[in-house]
C-alpha cells in the first residue's frame, strides 16, 4: 500500500465492514478507532460518554487516531465524529487517502433505528436527529479525498469503487 485508506462518514454507513473487506484485499492491517478505544477503555463508547463525557472520549479518540495514522499499511475506519477534529483531518490528509462513505438519511435512519450503543442518538426523534448530526457534519466529510454514495450500493460494489481509486 501507498498510503493508508481512512473510511470517514456517519455511523451506521458501513464504514467497519467496507474496512474490514478492503483490508483482506489489500493485505493490510484494519483498524477501528472506535473498536481501539473500548478495548484501551475496558468498556464501551456509551459507557465512557455516560460516565467521563464526550469531551473525554474525543481526547482518547484523537490521541488513538493520530497514532494510528502514522503508521503503514492500514485502513482505518475513523469514529463518526473524528474527522470534525482539525488535528485529525490534518493527519489523515498527509498520511491517507481518505473516503467519505456517504448513505441516505432515510436509510440510515433505518439502520440506526434499533442500535442502543450510540451515545449521540436521540431515541425519541431519531430522524430528526440524524438529520441536525448530518448537516453538521457534512461540510467536513466534503474535505475527505473521495465522497462515495453507497445507499444503493452493495458492499462489494463499495470495495470495489475504492479500490478503483485508490489504485489510481
Amino acid at each position: 500500500m501507498k498510503k493508508n485508506i481512512v473510511l470517514t462518514g456517519m455511523m451506521g454507513v458501513g464504514k467497519t465492514t467496507i474496512g474490514k473487506s478492503l483490508a483482506n484485499q489489500l493485505f493490510s492491517k484494519f483498524i477501528d478507532i472506535d473498536t481501539l478505544i473500548e478495548e484501551k477503555e475496558g468498556r464501551s463508547i456509551k459507557v465512557i460518554f455516560d460516565r467521563e463525557g464526550e469531551n473525554y472520549f474525543r481526547k482518547l479518540e484523537q490521541d488513538l487516531t493520530l497514532q494510528e495514522i502514522k503508521k503503514r499499511n492500514s485502513v482505518i475506519s475513523l469514529g463518526g465524529g473524528a474527522f470534525l477534529n482539525r488535528s485529525i483531518r490534518s493527519i489523515v490528509k498527509e498520511f491517507s487517502i481518505s473516503f467519505w462513505l456517504d448513505v441516505n438519511l432515510d436509510i440510515l435512519t433505518k439502520r440506526l433505528q434499533n442500535k442502543v450503543n450510540r451515545p449521540l442518538l436521540n431515541k425519541q426523534n431519531l430522524s430528526e436527529t440524524i438529520n441536525k448530526i448530518y448537516l453538521e457534519r457534512k461540510e467536513t466529510y466534503n474535505e475527505a479525498s473521495f465522497k462515495i454514495n453507497c445507499s444503493f450500493l452493495k458492499p462489494e460494489q463499495i470495495v470495489n469503487q475504492i479500490l478503483k481509486l485508490y489504485e489510481n
